[in-house]
């Protein structure tokens, strides 16, 4: 049994929670917050009699806790490459939410420092180990030669209007290395890199809000043969499914962050819905792969390539549309 602690009590923490409780992998042994009243209120839903969850408002002492494996990371994008490396440094395990750095030099220096202390560095990006969208990785070759990919995620945040009256939320504020490519844009390219590896060429475009960061933008992702389009946006709403193209036939994807739905389409041939059964939680998955990998206590190299990659190409596409981060200095 895996002894979890995790930074940070949000709703995705309390999500990966769940998921990774379900997996039957992982005990939960410490809250860390900077509030102890929220990381007490955090930990009473999971405690119990025979489990006590430690409490933390220091990240020295949770570092030094010799009752706990792992950590999950859910803190601002800002703090996830010096919260990991102080706990990788300490002999720690970690789970990181994705993007797992503000720029590709802190990417580097988190796996580093994970290498050489021989401890698991793992970015959560869930997508990739979903039932659904290994099946996607399946049906590529049915395609025939690709033509092009088209792969969208836009939602309308729900910090926008806060932002539209003046206040500075997180979501939108470069100090938390944040924005829409480093957010929901994220699953498209990690996506795209999944799927089709290391592009030739990157094109970026983006509208950037007065905060400094990109509320919406595009990018062109250019491969041997076909192209891959991107399309991601924090202020507005999108309906249109991920598409791949090839000359036999295409793949629809809806929600490419879960891989909701997979509908086959055969050329000349009605569209045939392939989706296979996933948990609700999809995190559950990457609750497993990261306990895979503490249990062998080896980083899988695919994922490591995966996260490095995808971490030089953000901050490519952020020089293009000319989003700076104070990491970047």
């Amino acid at each position: 049994m895996i002894r979890l602690g995790v930074i940070g009590t949000n709703w995705i923490t309390d999500q990966f929670v769940q998921g990774a409780l379900e997996s039957g992998e992982y005990q939960l042994g410490a809250v860390y917050s900077r509030q102890i009243n929220s990381a007490a209120q955090f930990a009473e839903k999971y405690q119990t009699k025979t489990v006590t969850i430690q409490l933390f408002d220091d990240l020295e002492l949770l570092a030094a806790s010799n009752d706990v494996d792992a950590i999950y990371i859910a803190s601002p994008n800002s703090l996830h490459a010096p919260q990991s490396i102080q706990m990788l440094a300490a002999g720690k395990h970690v789970i990181c939410e994705k993007p797992i750095a503000a720029n590709a030099d802190l990417a580097q220096k988190m796996y580093q420092t994970a290498q050489q202390n021989n401890v698991v560095l793992f970015e959560a990006f869930m997508s990739c180990h979903t039932p659904n969208f290994k099946l996607i990785e399946q049906k590529i070759p049915q395609l025939g030669k690709l033509t092009k990919a088209f792969i969208t995620y836009c939602q309308y945040s729900s910090r926008y209007d806060k932002y539209l009256a003046g206040e500075n939320p997180n979501t939108f504020n470069p100090q938390f290395a944040n924005g829409s490519i480093m957010d929901i844009g994220y699953y498209c390219l990690a996506s795209a890199v999944s799927l089709f590896g290391k592009p030739n060429t990157v094109n970026a475009v983006g509208q950037l809000l007065e905060s400094g960061v990109d509320g919406n933008g595009s990018v062109l992702l250019g491969y041997d043969g076909f192209e891959v389009v991107l399309q991601h946006s924090k202020t507005s709403n999108s309906y249109l499914p991920s598409e791949i193209q090839g000359e036999a036939g295409a793949l629809l994807i809806d929600m490419i962050s879960i891989a909701e739905k997979v509908t086959h389409v055969r050329k000349g041939k009605q569209p045939q819905d392939i989706s296979l059964p996933q948990f609700e939680n999809r995190m559950r998955y990457e609750a497993e792969a990261f306990a895979k990998q503490v249990k062998c206590n080896t980083i899988d190299e695919k994922c490591m390539e995966r996260s490095l990659l995808v971490a030089q190409l953000l901050t490519e596409i952020r020089r293009q549309v000319g989003v700076v981060f104070p990491q970047d200095k």
